[in-house]
């Protein structure tokens, strides 16, 4: 037998009530259960729902009146929008929901997005919106792990068309909720960054390695929201502890390319999770391949990885510069942390002969490292590239060093 699950459907029901409530009919139908929350501010939905918008405004430490108050209706789906995260995160550890799915327009957005953020990576999450796919949507604030259906013909009222997508939705979050195998953590999780094989390797040799000594391993492709969702992990305290070999998204967000956040290599420190730390493609910034090139690095030598994606190769000064963030965000780790420098490149375009390949960025960016690298980190300087043989073996001997001091243990 299947248990059954409850799913929060969430929305404003004084203007999305018919919708609200046909997304709880297909969820019945299915043998789900649902709860629901409304998060409007003005009206009040045709029947109550089981969280009330008063409740979600005290979630938030408000109320409707001082919602209403504002004058504003930016700053009172603000207030709701902290309220519905706050509630669904309660809800959600005391074991009363299983996912979650929000309608909106451009609002309801808006708070769907606060909401499923506070929910733990794993908790399926669902957003049918008007602007699904949007560059409306900055990335920094859409959820790692969360899942859009556009609302096609669905702005006011029902219809056959936007039934199908809420449908949809509300089949595929009861699945989700039934089908999804919640992380176990039976063996201590460690969390390493990375790309393809074809830029950078040493997870091909790294990952065996660590589940033999009785670690799971997740990587995790930095592509800015594979960090997003490696940071939010790390600043939840998930890993015992992290391999931060791919760091290149430090340098998308100095440089306009495709960020992770501003907290990127700083949530392992704060959270006393041990680091080691290498600086795998840090000399690249990654843009939108369609699009143009970003006025901040154009005329440099790039590389197309595909029709998505291209990266552009930062000039020495520049790789100075990231040198030195790095060195401060790590100054910052609460745990030790070690920097694995190979002096003869970052990654697989990035050798002698190699089409990045900048001799005089390379020697800028290592003398930058051994003038700045503060006092609690060990720096480990080899004279390999990254993807040599060599760089696994050193990193391998400095976790055996932190296992065999106690530091890491194999054992939750």
């Amino acid at each position: 037998m299947v248990a059954v699950k409850t799913i929060l459907v969430a929305g404003t029901y004084d203007t999305k009530d018919d919708e609200l409530h046909y997304l709880a009919e297909i969820i019945h139908g299915q043998g789900g259960r649902v709860l629901s929350m409304d998060v409007s501010v003005l009206g009040d939905p045709s029947r109550p729902t089981d969280v009330s918008k008063h409740q979600v405004a005290e979630a938030g430490g408000s109320s409707i009146e001082a919602a209403i108050g504002a004058g504003a209706e930016n700053t009172a789906m603000q207030i709701m929008g902290s309220g519905a995260a706050a509630k669904a995160l309660e809800l959600y550890r005391a074991g009363s929901i299983h996912g979650v799915v929000v309608l909106g327009g451009t609002m309801g957005t808006d708070l769907a997005l606060d909401l499923c953020a506070a929910l733990p990576l794993g908790v399926p999450k669902y957003v049918v919106s008007t602007v699904a796919f949007s560059p409306l949507l900055p990335p920094e604030r859409i959820p790692a792990d969360v899942q859009m259906i556009l609302w096609s013909g669905g702005l006011y009222g029902l219809n056959s068309i936007c039934k199908a997508a809420l449908s949809q939705a509300a089949g595929a979050v009861l699945g989700a909720a039934r089908a999804v195998e919640a992380p176990r953590r039976e063996r201590p999780l460690i969390g390493m960054t990375s790309f393809g094989k074809t830029v950078l390797r040493y997870m091909v040799t790294l990952k065996p390695a660590l589940e033999a000594r009785g670690f799971e391993v997740a990587v995790f492709h930095a592509t800015g929201m594979g960090g997003r969702a490696f940071e939010s992990l790390s600043r939840e305290g998930a890993f015992a502890a992290v391999m931060d070999f791919a760091p290149q998204e430090v340098s998308n967000h100095m440089f306009g390319g495709l960020s992770a956040g501003a907290d990127r290599l700083t949530n392992a420190g704060q959270a006393g999770t041990p680091q080691l730390v290498a600086p795998g493609c840090y000399d690249l910034v990654d843009f939108v391949g369609w699009q143009a090139v970003p006025p901040q690095i154009e005329g440099r030598p790039t590389h197309a990885h595909n029709r998505l994606l291209s990266s552009a190769v930062l000039e020495p000064g520049e790789r100075r510069a990231v040198a030195k963030i790095l060195c401060g965000k790590l100054s910052q780790a609460q745990a030790p942390v070690a920097f694995v420098l190979p002096n003869q490149g970052c990654n697989e375009w990035d050798r002698p002969g190699g089409e990045l390949h900048d001799a005089e960025g390379l020697a800028a960016f290592c003398d930058e490292i051994r003038s700045l690298c503060p006092d609690t980190v060990a720096l480990h300087e080899l004279d390999c590239h990254i993807n040599d043989g060599a760089f696994c073996d050193r990193v391998l001997e400095i976790f055996d060093g932190w296992m065999a001091s106690g530091l890491v243990r194999a054992t939750a």
